[in-house]
């Protein structure tokens, strides 16, 4: 068993803590309480090379392996989870359907321009009715005259509104087969006709991160626009989620790990009864339970990257690293306010809005619910009666 991180790992946790430190930090504020999503920041990231990460150089991206993604998601989520969600989200779930699934044109149609920072992807999947149970989707697309007529709507699309915003895969129904809802997942491009991208404000975390609701009211789209064959748009959909369940489960490994940080130090710095109070045993207690759940989370999660690169089955354990990181994210940011005290619950401290950022990691792409009946599938089927 080998831990040690590759001298190009290592390269890239250090730029992109560098980055994010210079870049992201003096911002990070001002951006979450105008709730302002930042195009120029956005394309700062795109030019250090973080979206695309894991797409081959053929196709416009960096070509790396999906630990030294993830380490990326993690530093820039220790600083702010609004940029992290960015990243994360247009990596995982903007690229990765078009990349993995798309035929060799629209691989080169699509692609290369997202891995730059100048365009960015939705992943259209929760509807107002369809949460964990994805397959209760209302959104139809009726096949007639080589054309997809699209209706229906979508929420809470990440990165599916914005200025630089170019278009969403969208799961539809589009028939029946067996009985059973047939589902589709079709490219819809972002100026179509019938098509509406409207920006959700005031959310309690992510502020400046662009969330969006979609609307279709007879979008028509090409026949071609089809991603993969009809009917794997389930398929398609639920794999794209494995994968992004390893990105969110870095955004909550790096949030963590900042929230722990900031503890640390103000521990260090504030001064009760005549010393700092992480001389108190009950203050280093907590922070020695924080750096142990933290060490545990990122062993899990660079496990679960390990097997992805390698070519190993992973659902399982990207599943135990998202429910886990989730979970660890909001007990440490907990405990990273409880050592704050009164200044925790403040604006003008960065802790208050690392525990607001970690709220949604155990509701987003599966609640931490969802994910504890997926690894008891698991689990039940590897101990057969």
């Amino acid at each position: 068993m080998d831990f040690e991180l590759t001298q190009e790992q290592k390269f890239i946790r250090e730029s992109v803590r560098d980055f994010a430190e210079r870049e992201i930090r003096p911002i990070a504020q001002e951006l979450d309480e105008k709730q302002e999503f930042s195009i120029e920041l956005t394309k700062k990231i795109g030019e250090l090379g973080l979206f695309g990460m894991i797409v081959s150089q053929e196709y416009g991206g960096q070509g790396l392996d999906y630990i030294s993604y993830i380490i990326a998601v993690e530093e820039i989520a220790r600083v702010d989870g609004s940029q992290a969600a960015t990243v994360a989200a247009h990596n995982s779930l903007g690229v990765n359907p078009l990349y993995y699934f798309g035929n060799d044109e629209q691989k080169k149609k699509y692609v290369p321009q997202l891995c730059t920072g100048e365009a960015l992807w939705g992943f259209g999947l929760t509807e107002p009715d369809a949460g964990s149970d994805s397959r209760a989707s209302k959104t139809t697309a009726v096949l007639a005259d080589g054309k997809w007529n699209i209706n229906g709507s979508k929420i809470f699309i990440t990165n599916a509104s914005a200025s630089i915003s170019k278009g969403s895969t969208v799961q539809a129904v589009s028939g029946e087969k067996d009985g059973k809802k047939e589902f589709s997942a079709i490219i819809v491009e972002q100026n179509t006709p019938g098509f509406t991208a409207k920006s959700m404000h005031d959310k309690m975390m992510w502020r400046a991160s662009n969330t969006a609701e979609l609307y279709f009211d007879d979008c028509v789209v090409p026949e071609e626009n089809l991603l993969g064959k009809r009917g794997d748009g389930s398929r398609i959909m639920l794999n794209t989620l494995d994968h992004g369940r390893l990105s969110i489960a870095a955004m909550g490994l790096g949030c963590a790990q900042g929230a722990f940080e900031l503890a640390v130090k103000y521990a260090q710095q504030r001064i009760q009864f005549g010393k700092p109070i992480s001389k108190n045993q009950v203050v280093a207690n907590k922070l020695a339970d924080m750096a142990m759940k933290i060490e545990l989370a990122r062993n899990l999660l660079y496990k679960a990257c390990w097997l992805k690169d390698n070519g190993k089955p992973f659902a399982k354990e990207a599943a135990m690293s998202k429910l886990y990181c989730a979970e660890i994210a909001n007990e440490v940011s907990f405990e990273a306010v409880q050592i704050h005290g009164g200044y925790g619950l403040m604006k003008d401290y960065d802790v208050e809005r690392h525990y607001r950022d970690q709220r949604l990691l155990q509701i987003g792409e599966g609640t931490s619910e969802i994910q504890r009946l997926v690894i008891g599938r698991y689990v039940i089927d590897e101990y057969p009666v």
